[in-house]
């Protein structure tokens, strides 16, 4: 047992030195994640791994977006897995999307065995247990489809699998695009042109509902459209008799692939140019402002002190949302929306008693704005959301989504690890109390080390190499 455990950190653990907490607490985060993940048969890991009854073992974005980047790097066939039970799960998909009048695939909220909804619909008021609160995430929560196309795009570009790329991850993010192309609602735009809006959904920050234009869910579904058309050349290009067979059974028809393309040029992403803002939603910086110092004053969610309603009047997040959408991809804007939109969105976050998944993105997202001192903070809530209970909601089960985050916080974030096909790079932004920050990843069948080491001037000594 110890033997095999020994093996296992090595390959895949994250050594901080300088700072006894946060080595226990990332430690522990990555052995949640581990013990629960499927390593032998296609299947995912629920909201709270395998520690508890919370959310019934369903399994939600947090799989894709939070926890699957570890494993991708570090246990690929894990992941490919976990990627495996979405794709057994595409029939479910594909009902749901029939069943809301669509075509394709819309991925479930919530999902289980069959890879059908199981959102409760209803659930009790946590003010008042003898009434009943309306669950709408399973109904209009629908970033979720994008959110399993960027993971298997990004499991494909580390791992360089192109055979799980062909057989199964074509045909998940083909038929998510065709459900895109279905949802999005063709409107006429303020110069007579015709642009593309998505109307009624909740993005990340679930303190809102029934928002239009959420700026996550349409950025990252214009991604999924244009990834599609791509994937669609590449199968041609590289697999001709599988992209025919896709093409005849998706009714991938010429004028079907331009309309993607159309919807793809025209869908609304609400940015202001001159500034970088980003607006999270249509009307959002229309809402009411709440004091400052209440965030900070605050004892229990903004949610509960406002109400489900009052939250929703009001600009106040639940987690990352903008933030988020930047992180996923922090290539493609520059630094002054970076600076812009984390002056704008970070203060009006509820970071204690809001989600725990929005620390581990903050923590990433305050390393690209040069704050490290300030992306512990972030780094240290999500590490220590199941050791410490901040929450008070320990019983549930782990946060499980937590436990990727900080893996990411630690290799995104601090470590500053991007791959391209140029290669691979870091540029560290650690904590002053840090000394050093080590760990091993897997790119394209290669082993590559990362140690980041801290001298006494406060000069970063790097090391990143093939092993």
């Amino acid at each position: 047992h110890c033997v095999v455990w020994e093996r296992v950190w090595h390959r895949c653990d994250v050594s901080i030195e300088g700072d006894d907490e946060a080595r226990l607490a990332r430690r522990f985060k990555l052995f949640q994640l581990l013990v629960a993940a499927p390593q032998n048969t296609p299947d995912s890991i629920g909201a709270k791994s395998l520690s508890g009854y919370g959310y019934r073992g369903h399994i939600f974005w947090d799989t894709e977006i939070f926890m699957l980047p570890y494993l991708i790097y570090t246990y690929p066939q894990t992941a490919r897995n976990m990627l495996l039970y979405r794709y057994h799960g595409l029939a479910g998909a594909r009902r749901k999307a029939e069943g809301n009048g669509f075509s394709g695939a819309q991925f479930p909220w919530e999902s289980a065995g069959t890879g059908d909804e199981v959102t409760p619909r209803w659930v009790p008021d946590f003010r008042d247990p003898t009434k009943l609160v309306r669950i709408w995430t399973g109904d209009i929560q629908i970033h979720i489809t994008a959110d399993i196309a960027y993971a298997i795009m990004q499991y494909w570009r580390v791992t360089g699998d192109d055979d799980f790329l062909r057989d199964y991850g074509a045909e998940m993010i083909l038929d998510g695009a065709r459900f895109w192309a279905a949802r999005a609602e063709p409107e006429e735009g303020p110069d007579g042109d015709r642009v593309y809006s998505i109307r009624d959904v909740i993005g990340p920050d679930e303190y809102h509902d029934h928002i239009d234009n959420n700026a996550f869910t349409n950025y990252i579904a214009r991604w999924q459209l244009e990834t599609g058309l791509g994937v669609y050349k590449w199968l041609q290009a590289n697999y001709p008799a599988a992209a025919g067979d896709r093409g005849d059974r998706l009714r991938l028809t010429p004028e079907a692939l331009a309309q993607w393309k159309d919807v793809a040029k025209g869908i609304r992403f609400i940015y202001d140019r001159d500034t970088g803002l980003i607006d999270q939603f249509e009307g959002f910086f229309n809402l009411e402002r709440v004091d400052p110092a209440l965030f900070q004053a605050a004892d229990r969610s903004l949610q509960v002190i406002f109400g489900i309603e009052g939250a929703n009047e009001r600009q106040v997040l639940k987690q990352a949302d903008v933030i988020m959408l930047l992180c996923l991809f922090r290539d493609e804007f520059d630094a002054r929306t970076w600076q812009t939109n984390w002056d704008a969105y970070m203060p009006i976050t509820d970071h204690r008693f809001g989600s725990s998944l929005g620390p581990a993105f903050h923590a990433w997202a305050a390393c690209e704005v040069d704050r490290p001192e300030e992306a512990y903070t972030h780094f240290m809530l999500a590490a220590r959301a199941d050791l410490r209970n901040p929450r008070g909601n320990a019983e549930d089960g782990i946060h499980a989504a937590s436990t990727g985050g900080v893996w990411q916080a630690a290799a995104f974030g601090f470590a500053g690890l991007r791959h391209s096909a140029e290669g691979g790079s870091v540029r560290p932004w650690l904590p002053r109390h840090w000394r050093r920050l080590a760990f091993q990843y897997a790119y394209h069948g290669q082993n590559y080390a990362v140690d980041i080491q801290r001298g006494e001037g406060g000069e970063y000594r790097v090391t990143h190499a093939a092993i």
